[in-house]
């Protein structure tokens, strides 16, 4: 016997045990069967579940176990990121609170002390992501520090060095002076600061009293400088171009160039370069063969290329001073406010320099070319669409990839540095020395091997067939690879997807998986992204112990629209938790009433109207929510699922056979719905299983003792199309839409729930005839409808109500207070539309627009479409009440 209510807190546990001791997950059991293949996003190994993991897993799930229940061999490649920055950060933390540092470690002992970190902490995300129910193949579990990763990534770099494709240049990269490494940009936060925008005026060379002023936000990178740039077509500067101007502080001469960059309409017009110290400047730079000048050390401090008053300071102070000698000189020609976005670290939170220095780099460029052209031949395909633009923009406008990094936690290059600056790459230091032997002839040297370790993007970048076994040729990776769908968010498009196709492409010829899904942040319930300083994250194992892993599941499936972020509140998740309850009770009204599964039930059978519709729905359904997996419509699955389920399962089919299941006028008809019922809520529990596996599997396991299977290796409902029977959906359809429209007049109405009232009808056809004598019984029970009788006139005081030709009259005179009810109805379309101007003025509001985020515009006109329906209905109800009187 099922308990009185669903709890999640016991089932959760118990069945994921279950699963995972059974195999259920494993991939390579059924050998004949077609191969379907995920590769997880690999989480960092230091992370937590966050909402974006919720989202993205549950999705990915989804399609696993619907795919899985298709009878396919499917395969959800599970691990984790070895994340270089993070990873070493929290064991230097470590070292910090016992007042040591890694450097007196040494390198060797650090990387043991974070293996020993990893295998006492690390991976804590995989335990997590089981709490959701992702049915990954863990025994397969994959880490991007293993050895068999390791040597694909020794490969990929040897050989791409090989092909001259990664190469050793000088090059801006972004610089963490508290970190002492270079970063990616997606690991450069973007934060909007109101700086400063100081105009100087440098002195034109041979000319007395005239200058040239520039702009600059950063003065302390003037002593830098090589150059300034005027737009070609900017009438001001153009008679100065190609003469020199003397640097102030510094007296170096530097060339004025006309360069596009310049912007007219941009502080004074010309623009300072400095080719050392900004990505846009080093541009410029190389088009006009400026000069590289790099004034900063690794701790963003002047170096000895400065003046020598200047070295040693730090940039911020060297900026106060830099400032103060241009003001003496009379050079500093005023200052204003700057709006700016400032770069910063994500981990260390300082600023980024653009700094200039020998690296690794990958040229992404002649990689790009084929993993572009794969998305144009719909090799792989970018769902949604809109985001191939995006892609093709990234790919076509894509520079030279940094790979080095200057930490210990990570795969080290190798790349072994001879005495005189010979590089030698390989496989092993053997074989570095072996090439190097036959290069110098001779055995009388020392190899020194680079010190840094590869961007975690690089490992990362061969995750679909590193896991799978490549370099060796595995029977995994010929029958798993290309991989189906990625599953991802649109902000790692380019530092993952991207690379992900390029690596595929050059390393095993073919696109890494045919279709990549692009889904939407995770936002609070006002459409703000969520963060620590707005106070505004939601813990989705907070919402897991609260109320569950379905009911967030299945909140998160909901709200998962191609396009659009998804806009997550506790509410929401507690209103899907009175979901799983409402399909509990379902089980639970179906288990008192004798429903208990019929062996060799043949769905064709059911004579009675109720049970063939119930059954053509089920089927309709079944098709629906295949489709809509198949074509990554998330919130569409859900949208069948729920409607199904609440309002046609519960709602109408269990409240109109509650006579046939609780009388005893007919046993036959009695056998035929119970075994109906029970064979429906089978079929749904294997609808909603891929979105809400805990609570399904409970069920049915619960529901009969004598299971063959576990639902989670249970099939797909694939139904016959001649389960749908017309005739009876049309009946039924019929009165599910008379009974609702009475339902909503009484609502709109304000009629007392327990009045009953009479109900008439005219202009019915011959088969609605026969429909009301045939469910009259059902309309008065449901409807709350005391007698139903054929009239010629309608009566003053009532309402009418038309159902295809029929008209269907209440009088409602006597239950309620018609004027009153029109003043109420009065007031209320007041106060919307007093709403509804608020909304407009709003909208109108030109400056609002343009300053309020995206997403709280967007939250507005929701809100204003909102108002505007409500506004509709109850205008609707009041000029029903007019007509009544």
């Amino acid at each position: 016997m099922l308990e009185k209510s669903y709890q999640p807190e016991t089932v959760e546990q118990k069945h994921y045990e279950e699963w995972e001791k059974s195999g259920a997950f494993a991939s390579g059991k059924r050998g004949n069967a077609d191969p379907y293949t995920i590769v997880i996003p690999p989480p960092n190994v230091t992370g937590s579940l966050h909402m974006g993991h919720a989202l993205n897993n549950t999705l990915q799930d989804i399609l696993i176990r619907y795919e899985r229940m298709r009878g396919r061999d499917a395969l959800w490649q599970p691990g984790t990121d070895h994340a270089g920055i993070a990873t070493q950060m929290v064991v230097e933390r470590q070292l910090e609170t016992e007042g040591k540092t890694r450097h007196d470690l040494g390198r060797e002992k650090f990387i043991e002390r974070v293996w020993n970190w990893k295998a006492e902490s690390g991976g804590a995300i995989t335990k997590q992501l089981r709490r959701l129910g992702a049915s990954c193949d863990w025994g397969r579990e994959r880490f991007t520090m293993d050895e068999g990763l390791s040597e694909a990534v020794r490969k990929v770099f040897v050989d791409l060095f090989k092909k001259r494709l990664i190469y050793r240049d000088k090059r801006l990269v972004n610089w963490d002076p508290k970190l002492h490494t270079a970063i990616s940009d997606l690991e450069v936060e973007q934060r909007d600061e109101v700086g400063k925008l100081w105009y100087f005026r440098y002195p034109v060379e041979g000319e007395d009293d005239t200058f040239i002023t520039i702009a600059t936000t950063r003065p302390e990178t003037m002593l830098a400088d090589t150059g300034i740039a005027v737009h070609p077509d900017d009438d001001r500067y153009r008679h100065l171009v190609g003469k020199k101007c003397i640097l102030p502080i510094v007296n170096r001469v530097i060339p004025i160039v006309a360069d596009d960059y310049a912007d007219p309409e941009k502080g004074s017009g010309a623009v300072k370069m400095t080719p050392a110290h900004d990505f846009n400047d080093f541009e410029v730079g190389r088009r006009h063969n400026l000069k590289l000048i790099n004034v900063l050390d690794h701790n963003a401090c002047l170096n000895d290329n400065a003046p020598e008053a200047y070295r040693g300071l730090d940039r911020h102070v060297a900026r106060e001073r830099v400032v103060a000698d241009m003001e003496s000189l009379g050079l500093l020609d005023k200052v204003e406010d700057n709006p700016m976005t400032i770069p910063y670290g994500d981990r260390s939170g300082v600023v980024i320099e653009p700094w200039l220095m020998d690296q690794w780099f990958v040229d992404a460029k002649t990689l790009a070319g084929p993993a572009i052209t794969a998305v144009e031949q719909g090799r792989t395909r970018i769902v949604p669409k809109q985001w191939e633009n995006t892609y093709y923009e990234w790919m076509r406008n894509i520079q030279p990839w940094c790979i080095s990094r200057q930490i210990w936690w990570g795969h080290q290059i190798p790349a072994w540095f001879g005495p005189d600056g010979e590089i030698f790459v390989e496989m092993t230091e053997e074989d570095a020395y072996a090439a190097a032997r036959e290069f110098f002839g001779h055995d009388d040297f020392t190899l020194e091997r680079d010190p840094d370790v590869l961007d975690t993007w690089f490992s990362s970048a061969l995750w679909p067939f590193s896991t799978l076994g490549w370099p060796e040729q595995t029977p995994e990776l010929e029958r798993y690879y290309p991989t189906d769908v990625l599953i991802t968010g649109f902000d790692i498009l380019f530092f993952w997807v991207a690379r992900m196709m390029m690596m595929g492409l050059e390393f095993m010829g073919e696109v890494p998986f045919h279709t990549v899904y692009i889904h939407a942040l995770v936002r609070d319930e006002h459409g703000q992204k969520m963060s620590k300083s707005k106070g505004n994250i939601i813990d989705p194992l907070a919402l897991i112990d609260q109320y569950g892993a379905d009911a967030l599941r299945f909140t998160l499936t909901s709200q998962a629209a191609q396009g659009r972020d998804v806009k997550l509140s506790e509410s929401r998740v507690e209103g899907n938790r009175n979901f799983c309850t409402k399909i509990w009770n379902a089980a639970r009204f179906c288990e008192m009433n004798e429903c208990t599964p019929v062996a060799g039930f043949d769905p064709s059978t059911p004579k009675l109207a109720v049970n063939r519709w119930i059954i053509g729905k089920l089927k309709q359904a079944a098709d629906n929510t295949a489709q809509a997996i198949d074509s990554y419509r998330y919130n569409d699955v859900a949208d069948v699922l729920y409607h199904f389920t609440w309002g046609t399962f519960c709602d109408w089919y269990l409240e109109l056979t509650k006579p046939v299941l609780q009388g005893n006028d007919d046993d036959a008809a009695k056998a035929e719905t119970r075994a109906t019922t029970a064979w429906v809520l089978d079929q749904l529990l294997h609808l909603l299983h891929p979105v809400m596996p805990y609570m399904t599997e409970e069920l049915w396991q619960q529901l009969a003792t004598d299971r063959e299977y576990s639902l989670i290796l249970g099939d797909w409902p694939v139904l016959s199309d001649d389960l749908v029977d017309e005739d009876a959906n049309a009946q039924m359809d019929w009165l599910v839409r008379l009974i609702s429209a009475i339902r909503a007049v009484r609502a709109e109405m304000n009629v007392p729930a327990g009045a009953k009232l009479p109900l008439h009808y005219h202009g019915a056809v011959e088969s609605t005839v026969a429909n009301i004598n045939t469910h009259k019984d059902l309309i008065m029970r449901l409807a709350r409808i005391s007698s139903i009788e054929a009239v010629t006139d309608i009566a003053e005081g009532a309402i009418q109500v038309v159902v295809d030709e029929t008209t269907f009259v209440l009088p409602i005179a006597e239950v309620i207070d018609l004027p009153a009810e029109q003043a109420r109805l009065e007031k209320e379309i007041g106060k919307l539309d007093a709403e509804i101007e608020k909304f407009d003025k709003k909208l109108e509001n030109e400056k609002f627009v343009a300053k309020a985020p995206p997403e709280v515009v967007e939250t507005e006109r929701e809100r204003r479409s909102e108002a505007s329906a409500t506004r509709d209905k109850v205008t609707e109800a009041l000029d029903r009440i007019r007509a009544a009187m």
